[in-house]
């Protein structure tokens, strides 16, 4: 029976960069990775064959959204998200947390940013037992609890999945940010006792097959929360990786040494993986503290808007501006994607202002294959331990 496998393969000289790999029935994943955001069950704008033929490891799809629509009874028939899919590679799901309580408080990246004052609201109530919203689809009420959040990520049929969790919202203060993380943490239990029980399932399975489970630390940035949690994830003894989730600033720097603090408490024992960040100069500087995996949807959804990446210090291009519109040449003429291979960016920026379609999967493909080729840049720097000189040279540009 193929099983799961967590393994440190190197650590850097000079931080706390590593190479892991993490080995699930349905493949291996090489780590540091990205991993890319299918969160209804797709990759927008590009298939998962493309996904496969640009380097993509491991895809996340989101419990929130499949339990809306379709349903995670459908998905189940299927027999689980990769068949459904059509992805044989690794996937990880969330518990739905996140996606209710962005819905309702803003998101990591709009704390970041200080954007979350004119979202509608559709979170409508905490408690103990779990988190009411409102369907963004029909309006109709949904209480989500850890054993309801576990019961759907088993018919989903992920490799991975998550405990149900508060993502805590960065503008409450320390009370409630403790308070928050004791839910948090009773969610857990919860999740892990609903996890390890049968229901249509045997024990610790899914549609898809055998799945592991992974704990979320939270605290907000509060350093002496953040090691309650810590302590809380490690304890238990049952977690196969370990998510550093919640609030974590209100700014990038405050985002980095929280994130930092918490990593360095983590050791070796377990994947780790960080929600909801995936900027290159993030994943840079984070990689060094000992995270192992990241999830995003900005590759994707900048490749909607008209924004490729790139290296250097400008890290994305706006192809959408007149600069580009008689430019011959490709996004990148070191990058061996197909989109640089075989279009301009004045003919993307035809494209983009004549409203094609088909302009977003060029985009997308090269936001893919640039994300991937930036993390086995990553590794193979870890590898030759020369990490510090690597991300000195991507930025040199």
């Amino acid at each position: 029976m193929k099983k799961f496998n967590w393994k440190v393969t190197k650590i850097s000289k000079d931080t706390r960069a590593r190479l892991g790999i993490i080995t699930t029935p349905h493949g291996k994943v090489e780590t540091p990775a990205f991993i890319f955001c299918g969160t209804k069950g797709a990759l927008k704008s590009c298939s998962t064959g493309e996904a496969k033929n640009n380097n993509t490891q491991i895809i996340l799809s989101n419990t929130y959204h499949l339990m809306l629509q379709p349903g995670s009874d459908i998905i189940s028939k299927h027999g689980g998200i990769h068949n459904f899919m059509n992805w044989q590679g690794p996937i990880l799901t969330d518990s739905g947390g996140f996606q209710i309580f962005s819905l309702g408080h803003g998101s990591v990246a709009d704390e970041i940013k200080r954007k979350n004052s004119n979202r509608k609201k559709s979170l409508l109530n905490i408690s103990e037992e779990g988190a009411l919203f409102k369907s963004f689809i029909d309006g109709r009420n949904h209480l989500l609890t850890p054993e309801k959040s576990i019961a759907i990520q088993r018919d989903i049929g992920a490799d991975l999945i998550l405990v149900f969790d508060e993502c805590t919202p960065f503008h409450v203060d320390k009370s409630y940010t403790d308070q928050s993380m004791r839910r948090s943490h009773n969610w857990s239990t919860r999740s892990m006792n609903s996890f390890q029980k049968r229901n249509k399932y045997l024990p610790m399975k899914g549609s898809s097959g055998i799945q592991k489970l992974y704990g979320i630390i939270q605290g907000g940035i509060y350093k002496d929360l953040r090691d309650e949690s810590i302590e809380f994830n490690i304890n238990s003894k049952f977690f196969f990786g370990l998510a550093i989730g919640g609030s974590l600033g209100s700014t990038k720097e405050e985002m980095h040494e929280i994130v930092d603090y918490t990593a360095s408490r983590l050791g070796n024992m377990h994947p780790i993986h960080l929600l909801g960040i995936g900027d290159p100069e993030d994943i840079w500087k984070l990689v060094k503290s000992g995270v192992d995996t990241f999830d995003c949807v900005s590759p994707t959804r900048l490749a909607r808007h008209g924004s490729a990446l790139v290296k250097g210090k400008k890290g994305k291009i706006n192809i959408k501006n007149n600069k580009f519109s008689e430019n011959l040449s490709p996004i990148d003429k070191n990058c061996h994607c197909s989109t640089c291979k075989n279009y301009s960016l004045a003919y993307l920026h035809h494209l983009l202002k004549a409203e094609e379609l088909i302009v977003l999967n060029y985009i997308t493909t090269h936001n893919i294959y640039f994300m991937n080729s930036l993390m086995k840049y990553i590794r193979e720097s870890i590898k030759e331990d020369k990490m510090l000189e690597a991300e000195k040279n991507w930025y040199s540009d």
